[in-house]
């Protein structure tokens, strides 16, 4: 139970990675963590690419950084929908602010982008948006899985093993 006492949170959208939320969700709670699925607020209900849904237990307009230790960003379309929400965004900045651990795996990307958190940062995602991490000012590169200080990125759902691994040696660190 590594992460016993450890609150985790996950972000959802509609078109989710089905993989890349469900696969750490219950790596997080075998691992002992409390988790807690936020949502933009627009719906309570959302569905993944794959047609999985997940019911949000909260919206991003509840949250306060200082509750959490860990935020993770599935990929899909999904983050594409969470960054038109200035309150999930807000939260990704407030995270790094606090230097809390951030995780995101292929397009979740697209959200430390739009938090603007990426500048000078080394980092991974899914191939398709390295111009827009590159832009962002992210040192980009090809490997499964990123650690650069609070940051925590990993490219497809073929990392997520390594990407979970890291996740939760983090916190034995």
């Amino acid at each position: 139970m590594e992460l016993t006492g450890k609150k985790s949170i996950i972000f959802v959208e509609e078109q989710f990675n089905d993989q890349e939320f469900w696969y750490p969700y219950y790596r997080l709670l075998e691992a002992g963590s409390d988790v807690v699925i936020c949502g933009s607020g627009r719906t309570s209900v959302f569905t993944g690419k794959a047609g999985t849904q997940v019911t949000a237990d909260t919206d991003a307009s509840t949250l306060n950084a200082s509750d959490y230790d860990l935020l993770i960003i599935p990929g899909g379309f999904a983050p594409d929908f969470m960054r038109r929400s200035k309150e999930m965004v807000s939260f990704v900045s407030e995270m790094n602010l606090k230097n809390k651990i951030i995780a995101s795996i292929c397009h979740g990307g697209w959200m430390l982008v739009s938090a603007k958190i990426l500048k000078n940062k080394k980092a991974t995602s899914f191939f398709a948006i390295k111009d827009d991490m590159v832009n962002a000012g992210a040192n980009w590169v090809d490997e499964s899985v990123v650690v650069d200080s609070n940051l925590i990125t990993s490219r497809t759902p073929d990392d997520l093993p390594a990407f979970m691994r890291t996740i939760i040696g983090k916190f034995k660190a």
